[in-house]
């Protein structure tokens, strides 16, 4: 994780984040990823794993071993698919015939592409497809299937978009066109996913029978990067909020950017994040069904990135002028609270809710619906986790002395501990570096350590006079001492 300037210098006053990327730069990964056991060509596709995706990537290699290839061949398949989608430079028709076909490339030995443009940041990925497709057809025939009619599916959805003039040209027009879209690129990987999920046994089966909890996980990831790439997205020529939002506030889409139209874009954004806000539940209530800990880690930290990413572009007029996103020591403290426990993710939401809530203003005329929609997160969570009343709270801690801690109770205590030692190294590490720069700056200003170091060691510890230590010195450089 590197570092800028303007990094190091705001992490200065913001310690707490700092400590946050510092704890989990050392976390304990639940499995780890062995190497050594790894053939040349899996090597290579965790490098374009984690060339590809940083975010990703990490979760990803800390995943069960019986899932580990298999999600990250998922992710490099459709990463490969994304590339041929999003580069204008491949003539239509050679796309829509490599976007339908790509689920049957899978299989062919020796594949690769090199038809991108130059341009095209993941390109080199399929330049080296060859690898991906070895290690495909090593997994099991099961895992397979799942991830060659997902692909087939979004291969044949990409294609439809690249063909429909309308969507080039104006983007995408009604609410259901977004869902759809959405659906496609995203809410078919919540269901290849889910599939990989209980194919492996480590998620409740039930979750199958639950389609729209698997599409919401995927929409509710893909409406918030829609969101946040607004500006990313206009200057690339591309429009993915729907004409049936944004016209209620605008006439043309390129006036959301216009900066006397700053209050009213900033309605039209509070109404984008309602919708993507109505996910929110369902993506709580899958999260519930997954049973293994690093599964319920990969699904659980995308989603909570999601929340806080809602929160941070709601009625943020940053939001139309460039790309925006939580810091670093943020997403380090989300992923530590929220691969805790199901509770304790169901916490982060809520906490980021009323954040929203709290910047809610009356003179938003999507004010009420955005309170309704805090407002049910809020009480699905209490449907799982009752509060208790504070007083009954306090009289059973009095009654059952040495009773068990709660979850959230232990993780706290675990917390203090941990910042108690972070605090302690803080403070030495900083009076260590204070005295280092105080020696260095002493040394360019002239000052003779040697002969200090010398003068010791004959047992002389008081202050001489200036006589004296010109002297010392003078000793010293003819070799007297």
């Amino acid at each position: 994780m590197g570092f800028k300037l303007t990094d190091i210098l705001y992490y200065t006053i913001h310690m707490n984040e700092f400590k946050s990327i510092a704890q989990y730069t050392w976390h304990d990964p639940v499995h780890e990823r062995d190497e050594t056991k790894e053939d040349p060509s899996l090597q290579i596709c965790f490098k374009f794993l984690v060339q590809t995706s940083r975010s990703f990537s990490a979760v990803i290699q800390e995943l069960h071993p019986e899932l580990l290839v298999p999600i990250a061949l998922f992710y490099l398949v459709l990463r490969g698919l994304d590339t041929i989608e999003d580069d204008m430079t491949i003539p239509l028709d050679k796309k829509e015939a490599l976007l339908r076909n790509f689920h049957n490339i899978l299989e062919t030995d020796d594949w690769n592409f090199d038809g991108n443009g130059p341009n095209e940041k993941d390109r080199e990925l399929l330049v080296q497809f060859t690898n991906v497709i070895i290690e495909f057809k090593k997994i099991k025939p099961a895992y397979r299937a799942i991830i060659k009619d997902i692909t087939e599916k979004m291969g044949n959805g990409m294609a439809d978009y690249a063909n429909n003039a309308e969507h080039n040209a104006n983007g995408v027009n009604t609410i259901e066109d977004y869902n759809m879209y959405c659906h496609y690129v995203a809410g078919l990987v919540g269901q290849g996913l889910t599939k990989l999920f209980v194919e492996s046994k480590l998620a409740n089966p039930v979750l199958l029978e639950r389609q729209h909890l698997q599409e919401s996980m995927g929409l509710f990831l893909q409406k918030t990067n829609i969101i946040r790439d607004v500006r990313e997205d206009f200057e690339d020529k591309r429009r993915f909020w729907p004409k049936e939002i944004w016209s209620k506030y605008v006439d043309k889409f390129e006036d959301l950017f216009k900066p006397e139209n700053i209050d009213v874009a900033m309605n039209c954004s509070s109404e984008m994040v309602l919708n993507a806000m109505t996910h929110a539940d369902e993506c709580m209530f899958y999260l519930a069904g997954l049973k293994e800990q690093s599964v319920f880690n990969f699904a659980a930290i995308p989603q909570a990135m999601a929340i806080a990413t809602l929160e941070l572009v709601f009625r943020n007029p940053k939001v139309f002028r460039r790309n925006i996103k939580i810091t670093k020591g943020q997403a380090c403290q989300i992923m530590i609270d929220s691969t805790q426990n199901h509770q304790i993710l169901c916490e982060v939401f809520r906490k980021f809710a009323k954040k929203i809530h709290r910047k809610n203003t009356p003179k938003d005329p999507n004010f009420l619906k955005i309170s309704i929609a805090c407002g049910k997160i809020e009480q699905f969570i209490e449907s799982l986790y009752p509060t208790q009343d504070p007083k009954a709270i306090a009289q059973l801690q009095s009654t059952q002395t040495g009773a068990e801690k709660s979850p959230i109770d232990k993780v706290k205590a675990q917390q203090a501990k941990q910042d108690t030692i972070f605090l302690f190294v803080a403070v030495i590490g900083s009076l260590l570096f204070l005295t280092c720069i105080m020696i260095w700056i002493a040394y360019i200003f002239g000052a003779r350590f040697d002969v200090a170091i010398a003068e010791l060691m004959r047992g002389k510890l008081g202050r001489g006079s200036p006589v004296e230590a010109k002297e010392a010195i003078r000793r010293y450089d003819h070799g007297e001492l």
